[in-house]
């Protein structure tokens, strides 16, 4: 059975040290994006690693904290303006609704935006069913469960 999502909630990714950080249901986006910067291509020990820190120093959740990944890939996005981009994706973890699920996360400079995280389609299909009229309904299973 699919669990109902609003369209809005907020979220655990305990790989990167995020805790009730809001996120955005984008059911026209296919993959997931995180807001962050500083995103490059480093290497270690001749091993290609990606390299970004998240959010920014407005963002109040922002630690200045630089994560490196050495399973990542890049991928082709289009945004919503139409302009694909070449964009770095990493897998990680995701706690919504007090279950953990893998997550491919498209690093992105979200400055501009009010949700520093979008969950896309590929990560909802076949797991929950959008209520537009709903929000923070994961958020408040949380709080309900403490």
């Amino acid at each position: 059975m699919k669990i109902t999502i609003g369209r809005s909630d907020k979220a655990d990714f305990p790989e990167l040290s995020l805790s009730e950080i809001d996120l955005k249901v984008d059911s026209g986006a296919y993959t997931s994006s995180i807001h962050c910067s500083n995103i490059k291509e480093i290497s270690i020990n001749s091993q290609p690693f990606i390299q970004f820190t998240l959010l920014d120093p407005e963002h109040p959740f922002y630690n200045n904290k630089e994560f490196k990944f050495k399973n990542y890939a890049s991928k082709i996005v289009k945004s919503s303006n139409g302009i694909s981009e070449m964009r770095f994706m990493v897998l990680t973890e995701i706690v919504i609704f007090n279950k953990t699920y893998p997550i491919y996360l498209t690093l992105s400079e979200r400055k501009d935006m009010k949700f520093p995280i979008l969950l896309g389609r590929k990560f909802l299909n076949k797991k929950f069913v959008i209520d537009t009229a709903k929000k923070d309904l994961s958020h408040k299973l949380k709080n309900k469960n403490k």
